[in-house]
This record gives C-alpha cells, sequence and structure tokens, in this order.
C-alpha cells in the first residue's frame, strides 16, 4: 500500500510537470486544458501527501489509514469523471498511465481492506485484550487498596461499637439497680392507683367535662381559676390530683358541690341514668369520703416518690446516667460516620470487584475467539 501511494504520488507529479510544459509552450489550443491538467494534478498530489503511511503496525492505525486513504480516492474519482472528459482528447497517454497507476492503488487499497475485515481484525481482539490485561492489573491493585481502607475502617469502628456496649451495659445497670428500678416499681403501682381511680370517678367525667366547658367557655360554672385547674388535673392525671390535695380531698369536694347545684339549676344536663349515678358518687364522696383509701395510697406512693426523687443516691444516678447518654450520643455519631465511609468503601469495593470479574471473562472470551484456547482468569 505504500508503493501504491509513491506511485499515486509520482504519477501526479508526472501529470504536474508535463502540463507545466505545455502551458510554456503559450499553444492556445492546448493552453486551457493543460491550466486544467495542471491544477488538478496539483490537487491530487496534496491530497496523496496528506495520507500517513503508520510506521508501527496495529489494527487502529491500519484501519485509520485505509480509511483515510479511502475518502482521498473517492474524491479523486469524482475529480476524474469530471474533468478527465474537458481534458480529452489532450494528455491522452498521461491520463491513462495516471488511471493505470490509480486503479492499481485502488486494488491494493481493496486487498487492505479485505486483510482488516477478514484476517487482521484478530490483532484487534488482542490488542484490546492487551490493554484489557492492563487495566486489570490496575483494578486488582485498587482493590487491595480498598480492601486495605475497609480493614482500617473496621479496626476504628469496633473499639467505638465496644464502648457503646459497655456504656448502655452502665446505663442498664443503673436502671435495674437502686433508685430508678424503685421508681419503676413506683410507676407500676401508680399505673395501678390511676386505674382504680378512674373506674371509681367513671360516673363523673362527664359531669367533669360539660362543667369544664360551662367554666371555659360560658362563665357559669361558678369555678374559681384553682378550681378550673383542678378540674383539668382530675381529667387529664387523676392520680396527681388526688395526691396534691389536702387531707379530705377539699378541692374535690368544692367542685363536685358546685356540680351539683348546678345540675339542680339545670344547666348541667344529664341522661336520667347518667344524672343518678353521677349524683350516688358524688354523695359518696362528699358525705362518706368514698376515695378515703386510695387517698392514703395516693399520698403514700407520692411520698416516697418524692423521697427518692431528692434524694442522694438518685441525683447522684441521675448525673452518671445524663454522663453515659452524652457519651454514647457523641460516640453513635462517631460511628454513624465511621459506617458511612464504611458503607462508601464496601460499595466501591464490590464495584472493582465486579468489574474485575466482567475483565476476566472478556479476557477470556476474547482468548478464545482469538486463538481458538480456553483459558481461566483466577
Amino acid at each position: 500500500m505504500r508503493d501504491a501511494i509513491e506511485s499515486v504520488t509520482d504519477v501526479s507529479k508526472m501529470l504536474l510537470d508535463n502540463s507545466a510544459k505545455e502551458i510554456e509552450k503559450r499553444n492556445m489550443r492546448v493552453y486551457n486544458r493543460a491550466r486544467a491538467l495542471n491544477k488538478l494534478a496539483r490537487l491530487f498530489n496534496e491530497r496523496i501527501r496528506k495520507v500517513n503511511v503508520p510506521d508501527q503496525v496495529s489494527y487502529d492505525s491500519l484501519n485509520k489509514f485505509a480509511q483515510e486513504t479511502q475518502k482521498v480516492f473517492l474524491v479523486t474519482d469524482i475529480d476524474i469523471k469530471n474533468w478527465f472528459p474537458r481534458i480529452s482528447p489532450f494528455f491522452i497517454m498521461d491520463r491513462r498511465k495516471f488511471l493505470a497507476v490509480h486503479e492499481k492503488a485502488k486494488e491494493s487499497l481493496a486487498a487492505l481492506n479485505e486483510f482488516l475485515t477478514k484476517e487482521y481484525v484478530k490483532t484487534k481482539i488482542l490488542e484490546e485484550t492487551f490493554q484489557l490485561i492492563n487495566e486489570l492489573h490496575t483494578l486488582e491493585n485498587q482493590l487491595s487498596d480498598v480492601e486495605a481502607e475497609k480493614a482500617s475502617i473496621k479496626n476504628e469502628r469496633l473499639p467505638i461499637e465496644q464502648e457503646i456496649a459497655e456504656l448502655e451495659q452502665k446505663t442498664a445497670e443503673l436502671k435495674s439497680d437502686g433508685p430508678v428500678d424503685q421508681l419503676f416499681i413506683l410507676e407500676t403501682e401508680i399505673d395501678q392507683i390511676t386505674k382504680e381511680l378512674k373506674h371509681a370517678l367513671r360516673h363523673l367525667q362527664k359531669p367533669f367535662k360539660k362543667t369544664q366547658a360551662l367554666a371555659l367557655y360560658r362563665g357559669g360554672a361558678g369555678l374559681t381559676p384553682d378550681e378550673r385547674d383542678k378540674l383539668d388535673q382530675y381529667l387529664q392525671k387523676p392520680f396527681k390530683a388526688l395526691a396534691t390535695e389536702e387531707a379530705g380531698y377539699p378541692s374535690l369536694k368544692q367542685i363536685l358541690q358546685k356540680m351539683e347545684r348546678l345540675m339542680n339549676e339545670g344547666k348541667l344536663k344529664l341522661k336520667s341514668d347518667k344524672k343518678r349515678k353521677a349524683e350516688r358518687d358524688m354523695n359518696g364522696i362528699v358525705k362518706r369520703d368514698s376515695l378515703a383509701k386510695l387517698y392514703r395510697r395516693c399520698v403514700e406512693v407520692a411520698t416516697r416518690e418524692r423521697l427518692i426523687l431528692n434524694s442522694e443516691k438518685m441525683e447522684e444516678t441521675k448525673r452518671s446516667m445524663s454522663m453515659f447518654q452524652e457519651q454514647t450520643k457523641r460516640l453513635k455519631a462517631r460511628l454513624a460516620r465511621v459506617e458511612s465511609h464504611e458503607a462508601v468503601k464496601e460499595r466501591e469495593y464490590n464495584e472493582v470487584a465486579s468489574r474485575i470479574d466482567s475483565l476476566k471473562r472478556t479476557v477470556e472470551k476474547n482468548v478464545y475467539s482469538s486463538l481458538s484456547q480456553k483459558v481461566q482468569i483466577l
């Protein structure tokens, strides 16, 4: 193909030289056609000189060379078709010589293209395979680096998890022993008393709510601000409401007496059955102290709770728990950052490993398709 290019260059120079000689003769019959051929030969020469014959042979370099030469020959064919008839009948021998060389070069190009597409294309696969092997080595080094980073992050994570576990264990020990555990037992007892108290006041819930509505929105219940607050407390937190009463729970009795007056005046209306049950429970509380036993239990439990909450042991436990919780919070935030970094590295590791596996399978396939040999890359 290099020889063919050089032959085209030589024959183009021949056209250029012969046309220049005729131009110098100033023969008017030939002059214009000689100038046309001279210009055309100069174009042929310039185009063919731009084609670079590769020094290093590879599939890509030969394919590029063939494509560039193909374009030059196609344009030359168009110029020959358009201009050679106009130059006729002069320079007939020169034109025939050029056409012979040009056609022979095209045949060489066709042979090169056939060689590329049928035979030499196998080297492209091998060339790509060598590139894949280089990439494979690079990725394996990268995988080793990522694996080392993962190990380093794991070594950072494990002590943090151990420290968090120890702090949580200390916190659990504080909760299961001493004043915290006693408070938990009291809370269970308070829940039980609250259930009993709600049951004892179950028939007064409707009157309580209606009285509260009258006091808040109509101003006709006759309750003082303290009594309104106490009524709300009996609705929301009955244990605390009764436990904070003075002996004989006078605030509740005062509220019930005002409720009874509202019922008698017709301002607080209830269905007959509900009214009967409410009046019965109101009389029991006001006249027979039916809540006395629950009241004593509320006061006793509330007193025990207050003693535990105000004890030095409880203050020490609170400080320790607060310190442990703050340390745990900081460590968990640090652990979250480490785990996030670890997750990023895990994804990166999996992606690189997947890419390596894909490259290995491609190399194996390429070797088999090129050499008909089965290989396995471990």
